[in-house]
């Protein structure tokens, strides 16, 4: 609080104010930045996370468009719902 006689000069408190209104306006310009980002996860249509990759307790979260789909492993190798991936098993034997 500044007294009616006190000079602005010696007040340090007027310089500490300065700066945080300074650090205020940097801090919203780089949230907007950040924001704003092209690679920023949350603005994408289509998003998939996968949380605890290779462990038991693994977890895929699927976002397309508007519907969020949440798949938990049950920590069995080869488990669960899906297509089988590779080519079948007649066309790996050796004539």
């Amino acid at each position: 609080m500044m007294l009616r006689d006190e000079d602005e000069c010696i007040n340090p408190a007027l310089s500490v104010v300065n700066l945080v209104d300074v650090f205020l306006v940097l801090v919203a310009a780089l949230l907007i930045s950040i924001a704003q980002n092209p690679l920023n996860p949350f603005l994408a249509e289509d998003v998939t996370v996968i949380k605890n990759e290779g462990k038991e307790n693994m977890e895929i979260i699927v976002k397309k468009g508007n519907t969020i789909e949440h798949f938990k492993s049950d920590g069995k190798t080869g488990s669960g719902t899906g297509k089988k991936a590779g080519l079948p098993m007649k066309w790996l034997t050796v004539a």
